[in-house]
């Protein structure tokens, strides 16, 4: 048995002491800052609440000059404290001055403070204020720490709730007020047009009580809580429609794995351990994940976690009685979902018969319930934003899904527009779907191969529905990265026979695992890089850590047992990169023929192209492989030394200029010299104009989200290769800042359906 650290349970009493005390709130905050700095060595701790037009303001400490209570304030985003309220993320740094957010306020006495560690408080996932202790010495603390740090801001969330600290007016009052206009711009999540009253979805569940004197009853009722949401997965998995949706049933798959995993129990009931109440050690464990998850770069791994957020709420849900939703209640014909976010089982709850469309507060396009929305073919909009906390139940709401706008209460005249539009998009969307079976071609005869990419179950089914010629690539990273250990390979291979037979005779190409930087899991201990993308990540690791790739690469040879294997090794930045690579697949290889084990009819190996170095290594590389994918996503990042994520850079550098294409078509002419087939994989290829792009430098076999095929392909059927490829081929020489102007205006004259 694990021994119990008494040291967290010990602070946990006494807070609980001083929240039930008496005295007025800022009495009792005062007390919790003095607990803190003494209980973990700190000479400084302090809090600070959000007031008004986003302000965050001192409003106790122990360390700092008593005179700067409410007198300090940040704006968020503003210094260290407003950067941890930016961000919902917590901080540790060893020498807090060095760093580019910090700023000096001279009223608090903070300069002969050193290192810093900060935690947001949040409230129903939104962040009321940051917590701070300072040590005058340099130093890095403690995970322990941290997660001590992150249990006190969880409890002084409860001030807030109780409107004992904060006027309840004033937080109403800072909310975001709605503009006199009825438009709003947000993103595109899932494409689509709608029209309906706005019905809320039923938010997070906030937790009231985190301290507990009963931990056996705690215990108690987390193991009833885990068993009824079991059940109640079951239910939905069992109901009429989710035996004839494939994709649902994936989904809900993938909830009963994790409702059912041990080491998500386990770390639930070390949390209840050290005195929180089972809803509150639930939250805490989903905090983790989060901070943790939301350090990925890569959004499509990163927005997985929307699903352990819905998981989390629905178990909390059930621990407090509550497992009735908005979902069970009459609802109109036509609606239109509203909610902060929301997880893919909970859009599953809704009849599909009556659900519109969907407005989110956040949202992202790769987040488990857009593909979701995706495949229901429901209108989503999602990074709306506060305003969406005045929107009125019943208001008439129309979703632009093309253009990322959404309009509530719209006047008469946009009303009757929005719904001539929404016809025409209804038949646009039938000229797809009749697209769906006929050959991608253009009209000089030249054959284009569109594929998909995917990386879950669920995505599968998006290789039938746009009757696209096969997966370009298929991440493998998703099956690791939420274990808390190494999957083993019996696993492994059940998973890919599984994607293999999904894909029902097409070729799939999977790209071996790419952890590490920005896609951290939980077996694979690593240390903090400044910049995570050019660091410790896919195949680096794989050769720091060969058993990674040997598990996975047997796996694979398991699971296409007489069948075609296509595999490519990611992030390979020089061909004795590849080499190593392709020797342990070798080995592998070889390892099943001693043990006389089936082996694929046939192994195709190539290599992701993402760093630039590599492209002037291509006569070298390209003789030993079968295969080759530019990874355009990376690729362009690095060769604009541009963060894709950054959003004050976002649209800056468009691969759509005159560099970009001619790095892009020398690949693609070097590929031709040695008569190896390559795939583009990536976002580039997506969108009609881009696509475009790449066809006129030489690419034909592109590799897109299945929701791009449809619309890809008609803008092939429509166009004339030659006189694109002339056209592109005398605008490479140019200057321009971006050659898409150019492009649309060339398509839009010769008839091109972009």
């Amino acid at each position: 048995m694990t021994p119990v650290n008494n040291a967290p349970r010990q602070l946990l009493r006494r807070l609980h002491s001083i929240m039930a005390g008496a005295g007025s709130a800022e009495h009792r905050l005062t007390e919790v800052v003095r607990l803190v700095a003494s209980n973990m060595i700190a000479e400084v701790c302090s809090v600070y609440f959000m007031r008004g037009g986003e302000i965050l303001e001192l409003f106790a400490t122990e360390g700092l000059k008593e005179d700067a209570v409410h007198k300090t304030r940040l704006r968020v985003g503003e210094g260290l404290v407003g950067h941890i309220a930016a961000t919902a993320l917590p901080l540790n740094l060893s020498n807090a001055q060095k760093h580019p957010k910090f700023v000096y306020r001279a009223e608090t006495g903070e300069e002969i403070y050193h290192s810093l560690m900060g935690v947001p408080i949040l409230r129903s996932g939104k962040v009321v204020g940051v917590l701070v202790i300072q040590n005058k010495t340099q130093r890095h603390y403690m995970q322990e720490e941290k997660e001590s740090l992150q249990t006190v801001a969880m409890v002084l969330a409860e001030l807030v709730a109780s409107g004992d600290l904060l006027d309840p007016q004033e937080q109403q009052e800072a909310t975001l007020e709605r503009a006199a206009t009825s438009r709003f711009e947000g993103m595109v999540i899932a494409e689509g047009m709608a029209e309906g009253v706005a019905v809320f979805h039923e938010p997070k569940i906030e937790v009231v009580k985190h301290l507990t004197d009963n931990i056996p009853l705690e215990k108690s009722r987390l193991g009833a809580a885990l068993k009824s949401l079991q059940n109640q997965i079951e239910d939905m998995m069992s109901a009429e429609d989710m035996r004839h949706q494939g994709e649902h049933r994936e989904i809900l798959d993938v909830y009963m794995l994790f409702a059912k995993d041990k080491g998500w129990r386990s770390k639930i009931e070390n949390i209840i351990d050290t005195g929180l109440t089972a809803e509150a050690a639930v939250e805490k464990v989903q905090l983790n994940n989060r901070a943790r998850m939301l350090q990925m770069d890569d959004p499509y791994m990163r927005e997985r976690l929307s699903d352990l957020d819905d998981l989390a709420n629905r178990l909390n849900r059930h621990l407090m009685g509550l497992v009735k939703t908005a979902a069970s209640e009459d609802l109109p014909d036509k609606f239109i979902l509203v909610a902060q976010n929301m997880g893919p089982a909970d859009l599953l709850d809704y009849d599909r018969d009556k659900l519109c469309g969907v407005v989110l507060q956040n949202g992202s396009q790769t987040a488990h319930v857009s593909i979701v929305a995706r495949a229901l073919g429901i209108p989503m909009v999602g990074q709306m934003g506060d305003m969406i906390l005045t929107v009125a139940d019943g208001e008439r709401v129309i979703i632009n899904g093309v253009d990322g706008v959404v309009y509530f209460s719209p006047p008469q005249e946009i009303l009757q527009s929005y719904r001539e539009n929404i016809k025409s998009r209804n038949v646009l969307m039938a000229e797809y779907e009749a697209l769906r079976d006929k050959p991608t071609i253009t009209l000089d005869g030249i054959e284009v191969e569109l594929l998909v990419n995917a990386g879950l179950s669920i995505d599968m089914d998006g290789l039938k529905r746009s009757g696209a010629s096969g997966v370009g690539l298929f991440r493998t990273e998703f099956q690791f990265m939420v274990s808390e250990s190494l999957p083993r390979v019996g696993p492994q291979a059940e998973f890919y026979r599984d994607m293999l037979d999904a894909a029902e005779g097409k070729p799939l190409v999977f790209r071996t695992l790419d952890i590490g930087g920005d896609k951290p899991v939980s077996f694979l201990k690593r240390d903090d890089e400044v910049n995570p993308a050019l660091g410790w990540r896919a195949i680096r690791i794989a050769f720091d850590r060969p058993a990674l790739l040997r598990y996975q690469v047997r796996a694979l040879l398991k699971a296409a047992e007489n069948r075609e294997l296509n595999i490519m090794f990611p992030m390979i930045s020089d061909v004795s990169e590849f080499k190593m690579a392709r020797e342990i697949l070798d080995k592998e290889v070889a390892r099943q023929k001693k043990r006389k084990s089936p082996l694929p009819k046939k192994i195709r190996v190539g290599s992701m192209l993402e760093v630039p170095a590599l492209i002037w290594q291509l006569d070298n590389l390209l003789p030993l492989l079968d295969f080759i994918s530019v990874g355009s996503n990376d690729l362009m990042q690095f060769f604009f030394a541009c963060d894709r994520e950054n959003p004050k850079l976002a649209g800056r550098y468009d691969p759509v200029s005159p560099p970009a294409l001619s790095m892009l078509k020398s690949i693609v002419d070097k590929c031709n010299e040695y008569d190896v087939p390559i795939t583009l994989c990536g976002e580039m290829g997506g969108k009609p104009i881009t696509a475009l792009a790449l066809l006129a430098i030489g690419f034909r076999r592109l590799s897109i989200a299945p929701a791009a095929v449809g619309p890809v392909k008609m803008m092939i059927r429509s166009l004339n290769l030659a006189e694109i490829e002339g056209y592109v081929t005398g605008l490479l020489s140019r200057s321009d800042h971006s050659l898409r102007e150019l492009l649309t205006a060339f398509a839009r004259d010769h008839g091109i359906k972009i």
